[in-house]
């Protein structure tokens, strides 16, 4: 989570706080309208070694 943050605040400019902000609000909204099977892995997916994988292809949405 915190690789994902740090990605948000640098491609977007945001602070920290506001970049964790946005992330757990994207990550809320994925897990509400994924199937709940998927939705249901991403606080997993978040917690274990995946984390770098998934922040960076969430970083790449932002340019």
């Amino acid at each position: 989570m915190d690789e994902l943050v740090k990605i948000v605040s640098q491609k977007t400019g945001l602070p920290q706080d506001q970049a964790k902000a946005a992330a757990l609000a994207v990550i809320d909204f994925l897990k509400q309208k994924l199937p709940a099977p998927i939705g249901s892995q991403i606080d997993g997916v978040l917690g274990g070694s995946a984390t770098g994988d998934i922040a960076k292809t969430i970083g790449g949405l932002f340019g």
